[in-house]
C-alpha cells in the first residue's frame, strides 16, 4: 500500500468515528418545497442531504439569514417576514420532508443521539439581528424556535451595532453597539443563544467580549493576519475570542482565505467559462457578474456559476491550475493551523459559508468533506485534535453557554 493510500485509509476511518459540524450554510425558502428540497438526489444548490450522506458531514447550521434594509418599521417587517419564512422551512424539511433522514436539534446531547440513529442533525443559525427591530422578545421567539445563535450585522451597520463594511468608508452608525445591541447581548446570554462575531465591526466584537458574560463563537471567520480584509478577525481578536472560552469557525470561503489567489484564479478562467457556456448552451457567468445578476438571490447565481465552472473544468485543470491555481482545501488548513498555534486546539472549528459564497478545491460541499479531514491527517493532526474541530470545540461550547443561561435565570428567578 502506497503512502497516500495509507493515509487516506486513516483518514476516512476517523471521519467515519467522528462527529462532523459544519457551522455555517445559507439557505433559500424556494428549495424547501414538496418538488424541490434537499432530500432529492442531485439537487442543484451544494448542500443536500445525500451530499451530507456521502461526504460524512453529521450535523450542519441552517442559516435564517437576512440582507441590510432600511432601519425602518417597513424595513423590519419586511426583514421578519423572510425570516419566518426561512424557520418554517427548515421546521418543514426536517418534520414532513425528510424526517426519516434529518432531525432538528437545539444541544450537543440532540446532536450526539441524532448522530447515532443515523440520522443528519441540524440546527439553526441567524445571521443579522435586523428582523427583530427594536422588540427583544423576537429573540426569544427565534430561540423557541430553534435558533441557538446570532449575529447581531450583516454587511451594513443596523439598530443594534456597526458591521465590518464600516471600514470602506470610515463611516459608523454607533462606534461599536447600540444601546439596544448591549441589551440584545444580555438577552442572548440569558437565554443560552450563543453570540456570532462574524461580519462585525471589531469596535462591535471589543465591545461584545467585554460585556458577554459567556463565551462567544465566530461562525465563519478567517485569519486576518493571513489575508487582510474586514471580514476576517486580527489576532487580538481571536486571542479574546480564546480567553472568553469561545471558539472561531474557519470559513472556507476562497476571497477570505486568499484572496489575491482568487482573484488571479477567477480572471483566469472568465474566457474559458465564456467559452463553455457559448459551446454548451449554458448561461454565460463569470464571478463579476454576481453585483448583477438577475436570478433573484445570491444563491441561485452562485449555483449556476458552480455548474458552467464543473462543466468547463476539464480544461479549466489543463490551462490554468498550472499558473493560477484555485484556493483550495490546502489553504483552509494553513488558516486553521494559524488559529492552532495561536489560539491553541480547543478553540478553533470549521465553518464553510457553503450555498453563501464558501466552497474550496476539494471541499466544494459536503460530499467532499472528508478532504478536509485527509489534509488534516498529512499535517499530522491527531484523531482527538481532528474530532475537535470537526466539532467537539463548538458543541462544548453550546454547552457552557446554556450553564450560564441556567446560572442567570436561576438567580433572577
Amino acid at each position: 500500500m502506497s503512502k497516500e493510500d495509507s493515509l487516506y485509509q486513516k483518514a476516512a476511518a476517523i471521519h467515519k468515528r467522528i462527529i462532523s459540524v459544519d457551522t455555517h450554510a445559507d439557505i433559500d425558502v424556494q428549495n424547501f418545497t414538496r418538488d424541490q428540497n434537499y432530500a432529492q438526489a442531485d439537487f442543484w444548490t451544494q448542500v443536500s442531504l445525500p451530499r451530507m450522506e456521502e461526504g460524512g458531514l453529521d450535523a450542519l447550521f441552517l442559516i435564517v439569514y437576512t440582507a441590510q434594509g432600511e432601519l425602518t418599521p417597513r424595513g423590519y417587517q419586511k426583514a421578519y417576514a423572510l425570516a419566518d419564512a426561512k424557520f418554517r422551512a427548515i421546521h418543514r424539511l426536517v418534520e414532513e420532508i425528510a424526517p426519516d433522514r434529518a432531525e432538528l436539534a437545539t444541544t450537543s446531547k440532540e446532536v450526539r443521539a441524532i448522530h447515532k440513529k443515523g440520522k443528519r442533525a441540524l440546527l439553526i443559525g441567524v445571521e443579522n439581528g435586523y428582523p427583530i427591530g427594536e422588540d427583544l422578545t423576537k429573540i426569544k421567539e427565534f430561540y423557541d424556535r430553534g435558533a441557538r445563535y446570532m449575529s447581531l450585522t450583516h454587511n451594513g451597520h443596523n439598530q443594534l451595532a456597526d458591521s465590518h463594511t464600516g471600514e470602506e468608508n470610515g463611516e459608523w452608525l454607533h462606534h461599536g453597539l447600540s444601546l439596544l445591541g448591549k441589551e440584545v447581548i444580555a438577552e442572548l446570554n440569558r437565554l443560552g443563544m450563543l453570540i456570532d462575531l462574524s461580519h462585525l465591526a471589531q469596535n462591535s466584537n471589543r465591545q461584545i467580549l467585554e460585556l458577554s458574560k459567556a463565551p462567544v463563537v465566530a461562525t465563519h471567520s478567517a485569519a486576518r493576519a493571513l489575508n487582510d480584509v474586514s471580514r476576517n478577525l486580527w489576532d487580538e481578536e481571536l486571542l479574546a475570542v480564546k480567553a472568553k472560552g469561545g471558539v472561531v469557525q474557519v470559513i472556507a470561503s476562497p476571497r477570505f482565505l486568499n484572496g489575491k489567489k482568487d482573484a488571479l484564479h477567477k480572471k483566469a478562467i472568465a474566457p474559458i467559462l465564456r467559452q463553455t457556456a457559448e459551446e454548451k448552451g449554458m448561461i454565460p457567468l463569470v464571478w463579476a457578474d454576481r453585483k448583477t445578476h438577475p436570478f433573484g438571490s445570491d444563491g441561485a447565481f452562485l449555483n449556476r456559476y458552480r455548474a458552467l465552472v464543473r462543466e468547463a473544468m476539464p480544461r479549466i485543470q489543463k490551462e490554468v491550475f498550472p499558473s493560477a491555481p484555485p484556493v483550495s482545501v490546502e489553504d483552509l488548513v494553513d488558516h486553521i493551523d494559524y488559529m492552532v498555534r495561536l489560539m491553541g486546539i480547543d478553540h478553533v472549528g470549521i465553518g464553510s459559508d457553503f450555498d453563501g459564497g464558501g466552497g474550496v478545491y476539494r471541499w466544494d460541499d459536503p460530499s467532499e468533506s472528508l478532504q478536509v479531514t485527509l489534509e488534516l491527517v498529512k499535517r499530522g493532526y491527531r484523531e482527538e485534535e481532528i474530532r475537535k474541530l470537526w466539532g467537539e470545540n463548538f458543541l462544548n461550547v453550546m454547552d457552557r453557554v446554556q450553564r450560564i443561561a441556567q446560572e442567570i435565570q436561576s438567580v433572577k428567578g
